[in-house]
Protein backbone atom coordinates (compact mmCIF):
# COMPACT_ATOMS: atom_id res chain seq x y z
CA UNK A 1 0.00 0.00 0.00
CA UNK A 2 1.29 3.41 -1.15
CA UNK A 3 0.17 5.96 2.09
CA UNK A 4 1.78 8.92 -0.01
CA UNK A 5 0.34 12.13 -1.84
CA UNK A 6 1.20 13.33 -5.14
CA UNK A 7 0.71 17.17 -6.58
CA UNK A 8 -1.57 17.91 -3.50
CA UNK A 9 -1.66 20.57 -1.31
CA UNK A 10 -3.26 20.42 2.29
CA UNK A 11 -4.42 23.28 3.96
CA UNK A 12 -4.46 23.96 7.24
CA UNK A 13 -8.29 23.28 9.00
CA UNK A 14 -11.10 25.01 8.73
CA UNK A 15 -10.72 25.40 12.95
CA UNK A 16 -7.04 25.84 13.31
CA UNK A 17 -6.42 28.60 16.15
CA UNK A 18 -3.52 30.45 14.16
CA UNK A 19 -3.37 32.79 11.69
CA UNK A 20 0.59 32.46 10.53
CA UNK A 21 2.58 29.57 11.06
CA UNK A 22 4.36 28.49 14.46
CA UNK A 23 6.55 26.26 15.73
CA UNK A 24 5.40 23.66 17.70
CA UNK A 25 6.56 23.46 21.57
CA UNK A 26 8.52 20.53 23.04
CA UNK A 27 7.09 19.22 26.48
CA UNK A 28 9.64 19.25 29.54
CA UNK A 29 9.14 15.46 29.47
CA UNK A 30 10.62 15.49 25.41
CA UNK A 31 9.78 15.88 22.00
CA UNK A 32 6.13 16.04 20.77
CA UNK A 33 5.18 14.56 17.62
CA UNK A 34 4.21 17.74 16.08
CA UNK A 35 7.72 19.19 17.08
CA UNK A 36 9.36 16.13 15.23
CA UNK A 37 7.28 16.54 12.10
CA UNK A 38 8.24 20.23 11.97
CA UNK A 39 12.38 19.69 12.27
CA UNK A 40 12.23 16.97 9.49
CA UNK A 41 10.36 18.50 7.19
CA UNK A 42 11.25 22.45 7.39
CA UNK A 43 15.23 21.65 7.54
CA UNK A 44 14.89 19.00 5.10
CA UNK A 45 12.12 20.44 2.25
CA UNK A 46 11.17 17.92 -0.52
CA UNK A 47 13.37 15.38 0.76
CA UNK A 48 11.24 12.98 2.82
CA UNK A 49 7.82 11.65 1.40
CA UNK A 50 4.54 10.81 3.67
CA UNK A 51 5.25 7.09 4.15
CA UNK A 52 8.99 8.57 5.57
CA UNK A 53 7.49 11.82 8.07
CA UNK A 54 5.39 8.74 9.55
CA UNK A 55 8.38 6.38 9.77
CA UNK A 56 10.94 8.50 11.43
CA UNK A 57 8.95 10.36 13.73
CA UNK A 58 7.88 7.35 15.11
CA UNK A 59 11.55 5.90 15.17
CA UNK A 60 12.22 9.83 17.31
CA UNK A 61 9.43 9.77 19.25
CA UNK A 62 9.52 5.91 20.48
CA UNK A 63 13.31 6.24 21.36
CA UNK A 64 14.33 2.87 18.84
CA UNK A 65 17.87 2.79 18.81
CA UNK A 66 19.88 2.76 15.15
CA UNK A 67 21.47 -0.22 15.94
CA UNK A 68 18.04 -2.24 16.36
CA UNK A 69 16.84 -0.70 12.94
CA UNK A 70 20.19 -1.90 11.51
CA UNK A 71 19.61 -5.22 12.61
CA UNK A 72 16.19 -5.72 11.71
CA UNK A 73 16.56 -3.99 8.14
CA UNK A 74 12.83 -3.03 6.77
CA UNK A 75 11.14 -5.26 9.14
CA UNK A 76 10.64 -2.53 11.90
CA UNK A 77 9.05 -0.37 9.34
CA UNK A 78 7.15 -3.04 7.34
CA UNK A 79 5.64 -3.82 10.91
CA UNK A 80 4.95 -0.41 11.17
CA UNK A 81 3.08 -0.07 8.71
CA UNK A 82 1.22 -3.13 9.29
CA UNK A 83 -1.30 -0.70 11.90
CA UNK A 84 -3.90 1.42 10.39
CA UNK A 85 -2.67 5.18 11.34
CA UNK A 86 -3.72 8.84 10.49
CA UNK A 87 -2.19 10.56 7.75
CA UNK A 88 -0.59 14.09 7.57
CA UNK A 89 -3.64 15.39 6.98
CA UNK A 90 -4.95 14.94 10.59
CA UNK A 91 -1.07 16.52 11.98
CA UNK A 92 -0.79 19.20 14.30
CA UNK A 93 1.17 20.88 11.93
CA UNK A 94 -2.30 21.96 9.82
CA UNK A 95 -5.19 21.86 12.52
CA UNK A 96 -2.80 23.34 15.12
CA UNK A 97 0.31 24.89 14.31
CA UNK A 98 -0.83 26.65 11.01
CA UNK A 99 0.79 25.27 8.55
CA UNK A 100 -0.23 23.85 5.13
CA UNK A 101 2.05 20.64 3.52
CA UNK A 102 2.82 20.50 0.05
CA UNK A 103 3.71 17.23 -1.69
CA UNK A 104 5.58 17.11 -5.26
CA UNK A 105 5.02 15.11 -7.92
CA UNK A 106 7.19 13.01 -6.44
CA UNK A 107 5.53 12.68 -3.11
CA UNK A 108 8.31 14.76 -1.23
CA UNK A 109 7.24 17.46 0.87
CA UNK A 110 7.26 20.55 2.31
CA UNK A 111 5.71 23.17 4.81
CA UNK A 112 3.94 26.38 3.81
CA UNK A 113 3.40 28.52 6.30
CA UNK A 114 -0.57 29.73 6.35
CA UNK A 115 0.55 33.66 5.86
CA UNK A 116 2.32 33.51 2.77
CA UNK A 117 1.82 34.25 -0.42
CA UNK A 118 3.12 30.47 -1.58
CA UNK A 119 0.03 29.62 0.82
CA UNK A 120 -2.44 31.48 -1.28
CA UNK A 121 -1.04 30.86 -4.72
CA UNK A 122 -1.51 27.08 -3.84
CA UNK A 123 -5.69 28.15 -2.86
CA UNK A 124 -6.02 30.07 -5.66
CA UNK A 125 -4.95 27.45 -7.71
CA UNK A 126 -1.34 29.16 -9.12
CA UNK A 127 0.58 26.58 -8.67
CA UNK A 128 -0.41 24.26 -11.96
CA UNK A 129 -2.67 20.93 -11.58
CA UNK A 130 -2.21 20.38 -7.65
CA UNK A 131 -5.07 19.09 -5.56
CA UNK A 132 -6.60 21.39 -2.70
CA UNK A 133 -7.64 19.32 0.46
CA UNK A 134 -8.33 20.60 3.59
CA UNK A 135 -6.42 18.75 6.98
CA UNK A 136 -8.52 17.42 9.33
CA UNK A 137 -10.98 19.40 11.87
CA UNK A 138 -10.09 20.09 15.14
CA UNK A 139 -13.44 19.69 16.68
CA UNK A 140 -16.05 17.52 15.50
CA UNK A 141 -19.05 20.06 14.72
Amino acid sequence: MNWNYYDTFITVSTDCPVDRGIVPPDKKSGRTKPSIEFELVSKHPYTYTQEDVLFEVHVRHKGIPEEELAAKGTQVRDEFFQKPMACLRASMLPKKYGWGIHFNAEGKLALVPVESADYQHFIDGDKGNVKVLAAMRNSKK
